[in-house]
């Protein structure tokens, strides 16, 4: 394999590989530009400042704070984690509605939470 095409390869494997990763963002960012975001996975790392769970219903929530703002999350997950933990959640930016250029309900839908 010549020289061109090993580097060729090493940049269409860099380029998938980054391509699969969530990039990371501050809640601040999300808020500010909904639609740049909206279905795309990000991954955030805050504090969980609220959680709970509506009965019957087969999903939790909790919010968390980054520095920057706060944010809800959507769990399927039998369980949220608690107030006051720190995470790092990965998942799918979605709003429940846009009124008036607005975002209403921004939220993530998670993929996957690492409780540190």
């Amino acid at each position: 394999m010549t020289l061109s095409r090993r580097l060729l390869s090493i940049a269409v494997l860099s380029a998938s590989f980054a391509a699969g990763c969530a990039s990371s963002v501050r809640i601040s960012e999300l808020k500010a530009q909904p639609d740049k975001y909206e279905r795309k996975t990000v991954s955030l790392t805050g504090t969980v400042t609220d959680s709970y769970g509506i009965p019957l219903l087969p999903f939790q929530l909790y919010k968390i704070e980054d520095g920057t703002g706060d944010i809800t999350i959507v769990s399927r997950s039998t369980r949220s984690p608690s107030k006051g933990a720190r995470v790092q959640v990965k998942g799918k930016v979605n709003e429940v509605a846009v009124v008036g250029g607005r975002s209403i309900g921004l939220h993530i839908d998670e993929d996957s939470r690492k409780v540190r």
